[in-house]
């Protein structure tokens, strides 16, 4: 199982290699595609995790099917490679964040109530993706991750919570 590193690692604060397009759909690319699901996966409050968050700087980030899922059914993960945010409003919003490589600590982030994005997918096909509320605030956090920012670099009263808050949930 591959562990998800915390704060004070130093491949956090790196700005992440561009995945070459060569690459999507490679052995190599697919074995850490399913390593980021795997953590991600054992996170029960985790809603998205970036390349960078289990020690790979490379332009990479997944967020839950939970996240996109319908009322009806499930989701799959979905799979952002070498993202761009092309597009943020101008209107934005206090939102409380936290990160799985800062556990446990909680702040206020202002960040862009919509947010559009271009990315490749797992199989080399280049998408765009309009988002609002929760989905807008993931693709920043994430896209943060990428240029070696954490959510505290920015958050306004950084707390700590108990994880039991968390498990109970």
């Amino acid at each position: 199982m591959v562990e998800i590193v915390q704060k004070d690692d130093p491949i956090l604060r790196k700005t992440a290699q561009e995945v070459p397009l060569e690459d999507i759909g490679s052995a190599k690319l697919n074995k850490i595609l399913k390593d980021m699901s795997e953590a991600l996966a054992t996170q029960h409050d985790g809603v998205a995790i970036a390349a960078p968050q289990i020690g790979v700087s490379l332009r990479i980030f997944i967020v839950s099917g939970k996240i996109l899922a319908d009322e009806e059914e499930q989701a799959p993960n979905r799979v952002f490679i070498n993202p761009t945010i092309t597009k943020l409003s101008k209107k934005k919003e206090d939102m409380d964040e936290g990160c799985l490589s800062v556990r446990w600590k909680y702040g206020t982030v202002k960040r862009a109530e919509k947010t559009t994005i271009k990315a490749y997918d797992e199989t080399g096909t280049l998408f765009t993706y309009n988002a609002t509320g929760l989905l807008s605030q993931i693709f920043q956090h994430e896209t943060d991750h990428l240029e070696g920012v954490l959510f505290i670099d920015k958050a306004k009263d950084v707390h700590d919570i108990d994880p039991q808050d968390i498990e109970s949930a």
